[in-house]
């Protein structure tokens, strides 16, 4: 049966999975915000820096280890079910407490904790399915989440926008405690013979039995992990500084840097989307699909808004969190932290990190990342050797060189002859290095200025020949190279326009 959607904002469309055309939202909660954004050309230049001294950063049970949360709890197993729950998205003072059905959010009409029975033989271990977390636990809990709510959902953050594109590529919209406005996308990628293809039509070769398998909880169970992989694109800050000229986010400034229980709430709230997805109760947002289940999610990229170097500490404890087995157990290799390189210096932040590195390059030619990258005070030479010292302390030496190609600025054989001598270089001073270059099609964002500095002239999408033609050459001198796939390109709202339009409503206003 057909559910009804939840009153949601659906687009019709995300754009680029990479998500390098990212904007977030400002808050509508301050009337003069206007005033602390300043003119809009300053943000584009990326001149605005706005961390309001208000700012808490009080800790909650997100960033705490297994040990911490059973020091406040007073008790492992206390400690060990609150975490089953925070793993699979499940706010234990929901589940738990006497509350639930009354939650002011999108989720609210699809009843998630209406039956509590069976939501926890769905998240709980078998062992721990009939273990109670007591009202002094809970009250415990609600202390240590005092500063916002007491509670992670609804609390910490709040759900306020979900939106999906016919491939399944789902963006979310957080509002945080102060009322600023993070992204968060999850993008799926579907194995072959299941229910999404890459062009995002169904499958003919469909995984289910039949109708009734499709429809059930235990066949969707069943088949759940074989549904293929969901990378979650996660921001680090609101805004950032760095003002790239391609990129919707750095016309934002940066308004403030994000905790790291912010940063791991996103991922809370991704699990949360894919389990209800696997539950049945998500809406595609396409008619002619009952529902969207999406696959498990297996990576994180800290690819969406903000640059992680200049929020280094707040990332680091992120992905410790991230990559604990106890806790929401991804592996090393599955996390990837993408920098543009403020500094030399910046690598080294993650030398000591469980994660892939990933450098945003754009050019090797100075003058050329210089108008791509405006706030670039140092040279490329200089910010490769920071690469290279901090690859050759690690043990994981996997890097990923990522360049977002733009017709008739960097798409040229030219730009790709550089590019392949600039990371040949890499590859022979780091011993046992794996690289792998990274080509991105631009998206059209709107604005932006073209390399003459008009502008008038945007930027725009290159051709397939020109960026297949990048990738032969990279290829002809040894150079791995992947030409990343847009997901959800289609009419609409490309991936940051929910919050171009909610920032205007807000400069508007009073």
């Amino acid at each position: 049966m057909r559910r009804s959607p939840a009153p949601l904002f659906f687009l019709a469309t995300l754009r680029h999975a990479s998500c390098f055309g990212f904007q977030g939202a400002v808050s509508r909660r301050e009337r003069a915000s206007s005033k602390l954004l300043g003119s809009l050309d300053a943000a584009e230049r990326g001149a605005i820096t706005i961390d309001p001294p208000e700012q808490n950063t009080q800790t909650t049970a997100l960033s705490m280890t297994i040990e911490q949360l059973e020091q406040v709890l007073g008790g492992w197993g206390r400690a060990r079910l609150a975490w089953d729950c925070y793993s699979n998205g499940v706010d234990p003072h929901f589940l738990f407490g006497p509350s639930g059905n009354d939650l002011a959010s999108p989720f609210s009409s699809w009843n998630e904790y209406a039956d509590k029975s069976s939501l926890k033989q769905s998240v709980l271990p078998t062992p721990r399915v009939t273990q109670p977390l007591g009202n002094g636990a809970l009250s415990l809990l609600s202390e240590l989440h005092s500063h916002c709510g007491g509670r992670i959902e609804n609390g910490l953050a709040t759900l306020v926008h979900i939106s999906t594109a016919s491939d399944g590529t789902t963006k979310l919209l957080l509002r945080l405690v102060d009322g600023f406005e993070v992204e968060t996308v999850l993008i799926p990628f579907w194995a072959s013979g299941h229910p999404k293809n890459e062009g995002g039509e169904s499958s003919d070769e469909t995984p289910w039995n039949d109708d009734s398998d499709k429809r059930t909880s235990l066949g969707r169970a069943t088949r759940y992990a074989s549904l293929g992989r969901t990378t979650v694109c996660i921001s680090s800050q609101v805004g950032c500084k760095q003002g790239c000229t391609f990129c919707a986010t750095g016309r934002m400034g940066k308004l403030r840097s994000l905790t790291s229980d912010e940063i791991l709430v996103q991922l809370f709230y991704a699990k949360k989307i894919v389990r209800l997805s696997r539950d049945g109760i998500l809406d595609s947002g396409n008619p002619d699909d009952d529902s969207l289940v999406l696959p498990p999610v297996t990576n994180i990229v800290f690819m969406g808004m903000g640059e992680p170097a200049d929020n280094a500490k707040s990332v680091r404890n992120a992905i410790e969190i991230m990559t604990r087995r106890e806790l929401f157990q991804l592996g090393s290799n599955r996390v990837t932290v993408s920098t543009v390189a403020p500094t030399p210096e910046a690598f080294m932040e993650f030398c000591e990190s469980k994660c892939v590195l990933a450098w945003s390059v754009h050019a090797v030619r100075d003058d050329l990342r210089k108008k791509l990258v405006p706030t670039t005070k140092y040279t490329m030479e200089e910010l490769r050797q920071g690469l290279i010292d901090t690859l050759n302390k690690r043990n994981l030496r996997t890097v990923m060189i990522e360049v977002a190609l733009i017709a008739d600025v960097n798409d040229s054989l030219r730009e790709a002859n550089e590019l392949a001598d600039f990371v040949r270089y890499i590859t022979m001073e780091v011993p046992g290095s794996k690289l792998i270059c990274n080509l991105i099609p631009y998206n059209d964002i709107g604005g932006g200025t073209s390399n003459d500095g008009n502008a008038g002239n945007r930027y725009r999408k290159p051709s397939i020949g020109r960026v297949l033609s990048f990738q032969r050459r990279l290829q002809e001198v040894g150079v791995y190279s992947h030409v990343r796939g847009t997901r959800g390109d289609e009419e609409s709202a490309a991936c940051g326009q929910l919050a171009t339009s909610r920032k205007k409503k807000i400069e508007l206003v009073g």
